[in-house]
């Protein structure tokens, strides 16, 4: 009865109830109730109203640049294991104090620490905004993730918001151009980026031509993704904490892309990277079970991929994730 009247006009949604559909949707304050920002009001006099606020910006050291990213961490955690709905709130408050610094401070050294902090947050926000249906939101957010990157002068992070961003393109039909996007964020780091960076962009240049029909540019990609990937368990690179790759999630990418080519090898590698797989990574174990009833659905192997369905149906709803239950629902009604 409530969402009826709140559609119609005939009850005014309230702050308590606010509070819980976008905790329940995964939506912003301002996409909930359709409405834009509220009109700022000037001042008599504002240049003291400004100038407090530049000395407040000016005064953000390394204690709060630090303040910040440990937020950001925490907040990429908490998405990692229980999903982006529940966060709406904290990451568009994060955002917002980010922006707000970042605005008013002046000189390079106080605004390129922060603006490589708002850099990291926002690709963050927009994967979340991605994983919750909120696409527009999604591409804004990489937006101000390009520009933040910029300002920084962090062309690591320019080319990880750039690929990240050919995904939205990708989920709305558009890969051929996601692929473009990719390798114009591979040509922005070329040979300076890191090596876990530059593996990543192949892995999501080698997914985003399997979308766009291109076998032979994907398995070219997979191949130097595989060749440049760093040895070892660790998967975090101190330059770009945005990023968790290793040999064991490259090898889950590799089955995804795999799977999505109809390869019949994709089933190895996606079972290989299940026995070895962190198990607080959640939402990603649920698009791994995904990816393994993609594989077995090419296969034929229709009980084997029922199972598997359930499995990431389960874990999707578990993290709210309006993308991963999307794909479920494609391969389900292939069944």
């Amino acid at each position: 009865m409530y969402v009826s009247e709140w559609e119609n006009g005939k009850r005014t949604l309230s702050d308590r109830y606010a509070a819980i559909l976008r905790k329940l949707l995964g939506v912003t304050d301002a996409e909930l109730r359709d409405s834009g920002p509220a009109p700022v009001v000037p001042s008599a006099d504002g240049y003291d109203e400004l100038l407090s606020r530049i000395d407040a910006a000016g005064s953000v050291g390394a204690p709060m640049v630090k303040a910040f990213n440990d937020q950001t961490e925490l907040l990429r955690t908490m998405d990692r294991q229980m999903g982006a709905a529940g966060l709406v709130d904290q990451m568009t408050g994060h955002l917002a104090a980010l922006e707000d610094a970042l605005n008013f401070a002046v000189l390079p050294a106080a605004r390129q620490p922060v603006a490589l902090a708002l850099a990291g947050a926002s690709t963050l926000a927009a994967w979340q905004a991605i994983d919750s249906g909120a696409v527009e939101r999604a591409w804004r957010h990489y937006e101000l993730a390009k520009r933040a990157a910029r300002d920084a002068e962090a062309p690591m992070y320019l080319a990880h918001a750039m690929a990240e961003q050919a995904y939205v393109l990708c989920e709305a039909g558009r890969p051929a151009l996601g692929v473009d996007l990719v390798r114009d964020a591979q040509r922005t780091v070329d040979r300076s980026g890191s090596a876990r960076l530059r593996a990543w962009l192949y892995a999501a240049e080698a997914e985003m031509c399997a979308y766009a029909g291109l076998p032979d540019d994907c398995r070219r990609a997979l191949d130097a993704a595989m060749a440049t990937i760093p040895p070892g368990p660790e998967d975090r690179d101190p330059d770009m904490l945005s990023i968790f790759l290793n040999g064991v999630h490259l090898t889950r990418w590799q089955g995804n892309v795999l799977a999505l080519l109809g390869d019949g090898d994709a089933v190895t590698s996606l079972y290989g990277a299940l026995e070895r797989m962190d198990p607080t990574f959640v939402r990603a174990r649920a698009g791994l079970h995904t990816d393994l009833a993609h594989a077995h659905l090419t296969r034929a192997e229709y009980d084997d991929a029922h199972t598997h369905l359930r499995q990431a149906r389960l874990l999707a709803s578990r993290t709210g994730s309006v993308r991963q239950r999307r794909r479920v629902d494609m391969l389900s009604a292939r069944l």
